[in-house]
């Protein structure tokens, strides 16, 4: 089965739609919406049914305290708070079964850099009884944690639930290495009563991932030596592990196979390229041990990213992302409930997600979001076919000062096809307006997808235009447009971005004199480079977290890195520059080596914990550009890793931001 971009549903016409809708007019201008609205933490993050879908588990908080984890009856319509942390707030919940959950903790009061304690694990009875602790919080391997019998402080949850009908889960061990990115995954079947664990054997010391079945068994093991991944498969019949495949890890490989899900009657469903552009999901044959080429769902245009939907007894629809993430079901039943919650929410894409025994329960979960609406999550009755609010990540954010935003391609230099993301701001104004360009870290991810977004919504909210390129290199849109990435940091890549800002310009939208260009990670490294590369085409940058050095990402003595070695040694190479054959184009396309080029006004902000991109990224590129350029601002988090955690800090840093683009291209430019 495969969609066209023409037929992709709901998501995308409502996307366009909502664009070409007229601006809400008003006698005055409408006061801005506060910083706060955006970057504080979300107000309601998320919410678990249970198997049987007759409880709700969801986090909760009250303004000043930890968040805590409540249980609604759905059924008897009642509620409670069955546990919290004192000096800490509930992380990520899942159902053992429908009478008991698994929980970690979160400390989101304390940056990357403070953080003195791992999450944790605990286990409860729906009713608040019967708390337990399971795996320590303390990095400190010498405590008493083997008199009270908890499992090291390197023990997570899952990803994954398990048959959710007895009290045992799966749960990995993170044995390290050299580094968090090198560790050995341990699975660990444990009991969330007593706290007892029985290893489960794996077919090489390496295993870095694992896949469970239909009936929640360890059923698939990913493990990478050097350079190479290799599935491996536990025999049901014999209870031997055997070699499924191996592939080539880093790098454009066609024979790159990525395990998705078993289905219902053991079906293993996987994404494969199968010698196409873009990845499809197939089914695997485990009598030959080759993928079936036929592919079962396909995305045209884009590579599959998302998941299979399935009951314990048939396979009900997927959840996909192409321009959005949107929602197909094959089941009749789910196709016609989603049909009569789109009637309930007409303006919001509405992802509707069954519990796993969906067939005895009335209640499904309802995630909607739009453009110009958060995520928001809903409970719907289908007996009754009635829907009520359950949550809201942003509960102040008014739909009606958001901007529009539209997907859209424009053509490279070179006749590349680069997909982007444009979000107008709110009024009826549609050209000569001010821009910036947004550039997505990574670079080897997808950017953003249709949808609301705090930082193109900020933006967008204080008048500016915003373009969100995926520029070659960007994952999720066939193999061609990936590999035209490999050695073009500062260069086709930095094309790309370059000729998204003037096609909005020669479509109108955009003031020439007023664009300026942002971004985080490998997005500040092409802020800068943006800023060498094109002086007249951008007035100023915003650059944080961003790389400076190309060679020192490679290593250094003065830092620990996060990135693997494996990475480091086979993927960068290949995909950035080999620091001997290619030092000439490293050094050219490092910033740190032409920051005297840079006149243009500049706001950098790092954080001093940050092991991704160390801070002297920052600090030696900072000292190098105010030799010669007088505009530079700097700010610095001590506590912050890579990305700002807290929102004092996200708040702090936003509203610097915003007063930087009015200074340089907003209002305040014009005075």
């Amino acid at each position: 089965m495969s969609f066209s971009r023409a037929a992709l549903g709901h998501a995308l016409v409502l996307a366009l739609s909502l664009y070409a809708a007229p601006a809400v007019q008003a006698q005055a201008a409408p006061a801005l919406p506060p910083i706060e609205r955006f970057f504080s933490a979300p107000a309601f993050t998320s919410g678990v049914l249970s198997p049987d879908g007759r409880y709700l588990a969801a986090r909760t908080s009250t303004p000043g305290q930890p968040r805590a984890l409540a249980v609604i009856d759905l059924q008897a319509n009642t509620g409670k708070v069955i546990a919290s942390h004192a000096d800490g707030d509930i992380g990520d919940i899942q159902w053992v079964n429908s009478e008991r959950l698994i929980f970690d903790i979160s400390d989101n009061h304390l940056g990357a850099g403070d953080q003195r304690h791992a999450p944790g694990l605990y286990a409860v009875n729906r009713d608040g009884s019967e708390l337990v602790q399971l795996a320590d919080r303390g990095y400190d391997t010498t405590t008493s944690r083997t008199a009270r019998r908890l499992l090291p402080w390197h023990t997570y949850m899952l990803d994954q639930t398990g048959s959710q009908d007895s009290d045992y889960v799966y749960v990995q061990n993170m044995v390290m290495k050299t580094s968090a990115r090198d560790a050995r995954v341990e699975l660990l079947r444990l009991n969330t009563r007593t706290g007892k664990t029985q290893p489960v054997t794996r077919p090489v010391a390496d295993v870095t991932s694992w896949l469970l079945d239909h009936k929640g068994e360890p059923r698939l093991a990913m493990g990478l030596v050097e350079d190479t991944t290799t599935i491996h498969y536990l025999d049901p019949e014999t209870k031997q592990w055997r070699k499924l495949a191996s592939y080539k890890a880093y790098g454009n490989n066609p024979e790159t196979i990525t395990p998705l899900k078993f289905g219902p009657d053991g079906t293993l469903y996987v994404v494969a390229r199968n010698n196409k552009d873009t990845s499809a999901v197939h089914t695997f044959n485990f009598a030959t041990g080759k993928i079936n080429p036929e592919p079962l769902l396909s995305t045209a245009g884009y590579d599959f990213d998302g998941t299979i939907l399935t009951s314990p007894t048939k396979t009900l629809g997927m959840f996909f992302t192409t321009d959005a993430t949107s929602i197909e079901w094959f089941d009749p039943e789910m196709k016609a409930i989603q049909q009569t919650v789109d009637q309930l929410l007409p303006a919001t894409v509405n992802l509707v997600a069954p519990p796993p025994k969906y067939a005895q329960t009335p209640w499904l979960l309802v995630t909607a979001y739009s453009d110009a609406i958060p995520l928001t999550t809903y409970l719907y009755n289908r007996d009754t076919k009635q829907i009520s609010k359950a949550g809201e990540t942003r509960p102040g954010i008014d739909p009606t000062l958001m901007g529009r935003q539209q997907p859209l391609r424009y053509k490279a230099r070179d006749g590349l096809e680069i997909p982007a993301l444009l979000t107008m701001p709110p009024g009826e104004k549609r050209s000569g307006l001010p821009m910036v360009v947004l550039v997505h870290g990574g670079p080897w991810v997808r950017g953003a997808s249709w949808g609301w977004h705090p930082e193109s919504q900020f933006l967008a909210s204080r008048g500016y235009v915003v373009l969100e390129p995926e520029f070659r290199g960007s994952t999720g849109f066939g193999a061609a447009h990936y590999k035209a990435g490999f050695k073009q940091w500062g260069l086709a890549m930095q094309n790309d971005i370059a000729d998204g800002v003037r096609w909005a310009i020669d479509k109108g939208l955009v003031d020439p004199k007023r664009v300026c260009i942002a971004g985080a990670s490998y997005g500040g490294y092409a802020t800068l480079m943006g800023l060498i590369n094109d002086p007249d085409l951008y007035k100023c940058g915003v650059d944080w977290v961003g790389v400076t050095d190309i060679n020192l990402m490679y290593g250094s003595a003065n830092h620990t890195s996060d990135m693997s070695a494996e990475w480091r040694r086979y993927g960068m190479p290949e995909m950035i520059g080999d620091q001997v054959k290619d030092a000439a184009q490293l050094k050219a396309t490092s910033p740190i080596e032409q920051a005297a080029r840079i006149k243009q006004p500049l706001l950098l902000a790092y954080g001093g914990a940050d092991m991704r991109v160390p801070i002297d990224h920052g600090t030696k590129f900072y000292s190098a550009v105010k030799r010669t350029n007088p505009n530079v601002e700097w700010v610095e988090y001590p506590e912050e890793g890579h990305g700002f955690r807290l929102p004092k800090n996200s708040i702090d840093f936003w509203s610097r931001v915003e007063k930087f683009l009015d200074k340089n291209i907003g209002k305040g430019a014009a005075q």
